[in-house]
């Protein structure tokens, strides 16, 4: 996402003479300008997207104001405080340069500095030059166009196909309500959830909108939010075994991920992988799980029979991500 953002300018200063009865050559007493205000990105656990910057892509921070008469210097412009959700990643926008990378909450950064005020005549008297009749400009502030993307921090990444149940489970794990229906569609924003896996022990699942092939060419959302995965940890893939698609069978559907995954980034293609499959209530999962175990057995891939509608096999899932996380922390 591509902003403009640029800093307040300076205040003028002021030229002028005190005036008043009975005190002849009262002398200069212009005022300074203010400095302009700065624009500030500050990072909030409240904030999750960039979308506010869509509607509002071009940021001015207020400018200062003018020096005035009697010794009254310009107030300073206000600075404009722009809140970013950690994980941001700010780059130049035309040398893609990366200039800032928000990680922690609370994070303060002046990413375009407002202008210095001008001086006032008042500040240019001496003993040889009593009476100056100039002063100074405003400095102009900094302008510069950023380019915002986002990577969710988090420790565990759910990855699948459209509808395998990412969020289901993320609800049953964590407290996140993610929008979940009996008819099929796919979540079209990442989410976060804080999962318990132990006493004083939690972890942070996102769970990233569905992936299909060609998603690494911008096909379907994948690529927007492949980036996402980029950050965590461990990736749980889960997939459905109720499925009953003519050409289509989990293994296939772990490779052509899995094949998604290195050609974004061959880093993330070794990323440690929990593969879990879902809907184990269902009868059709019930009848292919034999074959299936077999399967990803026999390729060296240990796979978790879960069932997010029974919450079974859930537990044995905590269990197995607190035992790898422990050995990546």
């Amino acid at each position: 996402m591509k902003i403009q953002v640029r800093g307040g300018g300076g205040g003028n200063g002021c030229v002028s003479f005190r005036r008043e009865k009975f005190i002849p050559r009262g002398g200069p007493n212009g005022g300074d300008g203010g400095d302009g205000g700065d624009v500030i990105f500050e990072t909030s656990a409240s904030v999750r997207t960039l979308q506010d910057f869509q509607y509002r892509p071009i940021n001015f921070a207020q400018r200062g104001a003018h020096g005035k008469g009697r010794d009254m210097h310009g107030k300073r412009g206000e600075d404009l405080v722009l809140r970013v959700p950690m994980g941001t990643i700010c780059k130049d926008a035309e040398t893609e340069e990366v200039l800032w990378d928000f990680q922690q909450e609370h994070e303060r950064v002046i990413v375009a500095y407002g202008g210095r005020g001008g001086r006032g005549n008042a500040r240019f008297a001496t003993s040889t030059n009593r009476a100056p009749r100039y002063a100074t400009p405003g400095r102009p502030s900094e302008e510069r166009w950023l380019s915002l993307e986002l990577k969710l921090l988090a420790d565990v990444g759910l990855l699948g196909f459209p509808n395998v149940g990412k969020s289901t489970l993320l609800s049953c794990l964590s407290s996140a309500t993610p929008k979940i229906a009996e008819y099929p569609f796919t979540t079209l924003t990442p989410h976060l959830g804080v999962a318990q896996l132990a006493e004083y022990v939690t972890c942070v699942i996102a769970d990233i909108p569905g992936l299909i092939p060609g998603a690494h060419e911008g096909k379907g959302l994948g690529l927007g939010f492949l980036k996402h995965v980029e950050r965590t940890r461990l990736l749980v893939h889960l997939l459905d075994l109720s499925l009953e698609e003519e050409g289509r069978s989990p293994w296939e559907d772990f490779v052509a991920l899995n094949h998604e995954l290195a050609c974004f980034s061959p880093t993330l293609a070794t990323r440690p992988q929990i593969v879990v499959a879902t809907k184990m209530d269902l009868p059709m999962a019930q009848e292919r799980w034999p074959e299936v175990q077999r399967c990803f057995t026999a390729q060296g891939y240990d796979i978790l029979p879960i069932s997010s509608a029974t919450r079974a096999g859930l537990q044995t899932l905590v269990s197995h991500l607190a035992a790898r996380l422990a050995q990546l922390w």
